[in-house]
């Protein structure tokens, strides 16, 4: 059965959202099990309070504050690969300039691959000081400015906004691993678009878990959009299926199609995503017209497995990196966006709606060595 839920009204509203007071903290959006598996997982949504400061009007800046504020966002995101970043490299020093010899730059080396930027940022980078100072003294600001003109240049054309057609509806495919923070960045996105005036529709893939639905729906009562559901185990192209109908014949804008966590090495599932976009196309013959694979930063290198997986079964446009706040291994970004070609659409921190961010390369750049 597949049914959906219209938004609440704005009369209705009593500012709580209806979302659980206290939602136990085992059932945390962080297990990496299989779908097939018991895995009644939630994200906690924020409390109330924070809610309704998230659903405040933005107000509007100067182009220069606001490019100040993004910015400023980016270095919290980055914050704790920044700290291991300037850390590690000041106590390569012990005087005012360091000598530039095979142990100082086997040193740094080690520093960078510990941000899982990948050995082959870290090489360029090495070299880079090896050709401008070998058998000659560096400071450690010239180090910084090196890296991070590397990493800008390397991550130059990576970075990407939604690319949605103007024809109603734009489609949105969203993939990842259990607990790689998919529900809430879908969350994220709804949000995004509801402020800027588009009507948005959910489709709860995720007919694994019950959980993951329920989850889904309090988020779109929260946000003020609609959802299309299906009974726990049905099939989820189904719903999708479903979901499309009724955005082509209501005239949505956007419809975001949910996903059940999968491993990519799980080729049935694998397999199931290719369905879900035939269903997809039989509404709209170009949908979807984005598929987002959501990584958790936190992850580290295992993350470029998985973009390698779902880049080749289910045809990725863009990567959403979530939970950057909670790693230092920030410069994940790097080997993902330079091995596959996917431009990072979003850089997630924390679970409160705004915190979702547009990727810009060089905001990121400065960031991770302010």
């Amino acid at each position: 059965m597949i049914f959906w839920k219209k938004k609440k009204s704005a009369s209705n509203d009593d500012g709580t959202g209806n979302i659980p007071a206290n939602i136990p903290e085992s059932l945390s959006e962080r297990s990496q099990e299989s779908p097939s598996e018991d895995a009644s997982v939630l994200e906690t949504p924020p409390d109330s309070q924070s809610m309704a400061q998230a659903d405040a009007p933005v107000p509007e800046v100067a182009s220069s504050e606001a490019a100040s504020t993004k910015v400023s966002w980016f270095k919290r995101a980055l914050q704790k690969t920044n700290d291991l970043l300037r850390t590690d490299i000041r106590d390569l020093w012990k005087s005012e300039g360091e000598l530039v010899d095979e142990a100082f730059l086997s040193n740094l080396y080690a520093i960078l691959i510990r941000t899982d930027m990948g050995p082959s940022m870290a090489t360029k980078i090495k070299e880079s000081i090896h050709d401008q100072y070998r058998a000659r003294k560096v400071h450690q600001e010239d180090v910084l400015r090196i890296i991070r003109d590397r990493v800008a240049e390397s991550l130059k054309s990576k970075g990407g906004t939604l690319n949605l057609p103007d024809t109603k509806p734009a489609v949105i495919l969203v993939v990842g691993v259990n607990g790689s923070g998919k529900t809430t960045s879908i969350a994220k996105i709804a949000h995004r678009l509801t402020r800027q005036g588009k009507r948005v529709l959910l489709a709860a893939g995720d007919t694994f878990r019950a959980a993951a639905v329920e989850q889904l729906r309090i988020w779109a009562d929260r946000i003020g959009c609609d959802i299309v559901m299906g009974d726990q185990g049905s099939d989820p192209a189904s719903v999708a299926f479903k979901a499309m109908q009724r955005a082509v014949e209501e005239g949505y804008d956007v419809c975001i199609v949910d996903t059940a966590g999968r491993l990519q090495t799980q080729s049935h599932l694998m397999q199931q995503l290719e369905k879900i976009k035939r269903v997809l196309q039989k509404h709209v013959e170009t949908a979807p017209h984005e598929v987002l694979l959501v990584l958790d930063a936190t992850a580290g290198q295992n993350a470029i497995s998985q973009a390698k997986g779902f880049s080749e079964a289910a045809g990725c446009t863009g990567i959403v990196l979530s939970k950057l706040d909670g790693t230092a291994k920030g410069g994940v970004i790097i080997p993902i966006a330079e091995q596959f070609g996917l431009p990072v659409k979003f850089i997630g921190i924390g679970e409160k709606l705004p915190d979702l961010q547009e990727f810009s390369p060089d905001d990121f750049a400065a960031a991770l060595f302010s």
